[in-house]
């Protein structure tokens, strides 16, 4: 069992000791959020979905007008902190910034900065969630890539945690369901699964796309579908999808205790079952 504060870390070619100083304090990720990311579950020593990770890794650099990473250089990364970490269950995050850059929000001048590590994670279990009194932009700029600006984030899960719960969730400006912190949101009614489509400024999961391929080759409903945020707080049974939960249930809402629906249960064993065989969907 991997300590939970252990780190392997890789920057700049090397695996290299955490607790050495890397960044320069200009880096325009530090000073501004001027970068993206991905994390993927290391399982037993892979990457699970890597390729995927790696795709919408260039997507969100391009939609924030960074260079694109060099996948090849990202991916022997990632082999190596893989191949450091070893087979405990973990999370691998990828972090990728536009490098050096003025003490402002004009462009970095780069060259972009890429670091990758990993850390341990425990294992997925049923979720508690809790509305936040705060609201996606599904017309922002940054709608729907996956950057390092992440206090809109941070600042809701304390909220959510400070109300009982371990995941915010969100709506959008029209008062849409939208997504959590970190997970996609799966609503169970009527015999099927239904999620919200990307228009509503939630992130393209990745796990959210396999689990969708993957029910619908076993078989069974699932959608994208425009959701009032009131459906929080009349489902009968919800999940979340993410990269280091799989998908799980939700168990409460605003304090309202839930089941886990039977859909719910048979997709999560499909995908807890399937990601193990297929480790690059």
């Amino acid at each position: 069992m991997a300590s939970e504060n252990r780190v392997v870390l890789w920057f700049d070619g090397a695996l290299r000791d955490p607790a050495e100083p890397l960044l320069r304090a200009t880096d325009h990720g530090l000073t501004v959020g001027d970068g993206v990311f991905e994390a993927c579950e290391l399982l037993d020593g892979r990457p699970f979905a890597l390729t995927r990770h790696l795709d919408r890794l260039e997507r969100s650099a391009d939609g924030l007008g960074l260079p694109t990473p060099d996948r090849e250089e990202v991916a022997r990364a990632v082999e190596a902190v893989a191949a450091a970490w070893g087979t405990d269950l973990a999370r691998i995050r990828i972090l990728w910034t536009a490098g050096e850059g003025p003490l402002g929000s004009d462009a970095a001048w780069g060259p972009g900065t890429l670091v990758v590590a990993a850390g341990a994670v425990g294992a997925p279990v049923a979720a508690r969630v809790a509305v936040v009194p705060w609201v996606r932009n599904e017309r922002s700029a940054i709608a729907g890539l996956k950057t390092t600006s992440y206090a809109e984030n941070v600042r809701a899960l304390a909220w959510a945690k400070a109300h009982g719960a371990d995941e915010a969730v969100f709506a959008n400006t029209r008062g849409e369901l939208c997504e959590g912190t970190g997970t996609n949101v799966f609503v169970e009614a009527d015999g099927a699964l239904l999620t919200p489509p990307l228009e509503s400024g939630c992130l393209a999961g990745v796990t959210r796309a396999i689990v969708m391929e993957w029910a619908l080759g076993a078989g069974i409903e699932v959608r994208e579908e425009t959701l009032d945020i009131a459906v929080m707080d009349e489902a009968r049974h919800l999940a979340l999808t993410s990269s280091t939960r799989g998908m799980v249930p939700v168990v409460a809402v605003n304090g309202r205790d839930l089941e886990p629906g039977p859909l719910t249960q048979q997709v999560a064993e499909i995908y807890t079952r399937q990601h193990v065989l297929d480790t690059d969907p």
